[in-house]
């Protein structure tokens, strides 16, 4: 059997997660928050970065609002296509978010205020597919990645243990998440069980 590529494994999740029935993705969700919130990761950190999810990728909706609730600072990114960057602003209530580029949810800058890549303690990183090494496939547009460069603060996935794969092609600019979050608990970047 081939080894998939990247856009295979990309197309592959999407669809996946796209069949999920409601009430399913909706406890997974709930498992997944559980071990995020009660992670020391989350329960240290001031700011946490995190995208306005789309339909069918775990709904961080309720993330943002515990944030809130827990006078964290809560900041979501902006993308910048044409230098391919992500931006991110505070962001203190969803009435500061408007449909952009791609469709997605992204926060209006003239109502926020910017936050810089180094302030954020915490940033809760998107992906489609994921290996035990913290390497992930994302949407494609490699946004992540060159934000990944220069972060020096904690990262984290929220993933369902079928989007664990046991090994996700990388190149060498690369940045894996330090940690993961499975329905079973937590994973260190490096393979090991927190």
């Amino acid at each position: 059997m081939k080894k998939m590529d990247k856009a295979e494994m990309r197309r592959e999740m999407i669809g996946w997660l796209k069949r999920l029935d409601f009430s399913e993705k909706q406890a997974i969700e709930e498992k997944l928050q559980q071990i995020l919130f009660s992670s020391g990761l989350w329960k240290n950190a001031g700011t946490v970065g995190v995208t306005v999810s789309q339909h069918f990728e775990w709904d961080t909706k309720r993330i943002i609002e515990t944030g809130w609730a827990q006078g964290k600072t809560i900041c979501v990114p902006k993308c910048v296509p044409k230098e391919k960057e992500l931006v991110f602003y505070r962001l203190d209530d969803f009435a500061q978010l408007e449909k952009s580029f791609f469709n997605l949810l992204e926060p209006k800058p003239e109502e926020t205020a910017k936050i810089e890549k180094q302030a954020i303690d915490l940033l809760i990183v998107p992906g489609l597919v994921f290996d035990k090494k913290g390497f992930r496939i994302g949407f494609g547009g490699g946004y992540y990645d060159r934000f990944l460069a220069g972060f020096p603060n904690q990262t984290v996935s929220l993933v369902h243990s079928y989007q664990l794969k046991e090994h996700v092609p990388s190149e060498s600019y690369d940045i894996p998440v330090r940690q993961i979050v499975t329905e079973t608990g937590m994973l260190k970047g490096n393979g090991g069980i927190l």
